[in-house]
């Protein structure tokens, strides 16, 4: 079983952005992450643990301005903490292992799927392409990354 944790060289590698994003629960600006309109089939993984957290097949344009996912991969990866800044009441989302701001959680997304919209910034997220998840060591998520197309 692999490990995913957080490490002084992971928090190193990080660009401005990724690091205000995962350790200072700061949000990208609406409109210009890197994966908001990737539509490859793959994996989407913390960029700081690497840990699995969202599927190609469970993203979706929201039109809210981040990518959108309707669950997340693997529910243990995902925790969810009472969010009270700006504010405002929200549902933030923070990978377990890593424990990376990833974005938001809200009750408005497509009812046909559990009616969820995981609101991500991509700063958080490595995208792993499908052919590439087995030599990756994700083999066993290929299962849940379906043709979308």
């Amino acid at each position: 079983m692999t490990t995913y944790k957080k490490s002084a060289n992971a928090i190193a590698a990080l660009n401005e952005e990724q690091f205000r994003v995962t350790q200072q629960s700061a949000t990208e600006r609406a409109g210009t992450g890197e994966y908001l309109h990737n539509k490859e089939q793959g994996l989407y993984v913390d960029i700081v643990s690497g840990e699995p957290l969202f599927a190609s097949s469970d993203k979706f344009d929201s039109g809210c301005g981040w990518p959108s996912f309707t669950k997340p991969i693997e529910s243990t990866n995902v925790n969810e903490l009472s969010d009270g800044s700006h504010s405002m009441v929200r549902t933030e989302v923070r990978s377990h292992h890593g424990d990376s701001h990833l974005g938001h959680v809200f009750t408005d997304g497509p009812e046909d799927t559990g009616g969820l919209r995981y609101c991500i910034n991509s700063a958080s997220l490595r995208f792993i392409d499908k052919e590439e998840m087995d030599s990756q060591g994700y083999g066993a998520y290929l299962n849940q990354v379906k043709d979308i197309s």
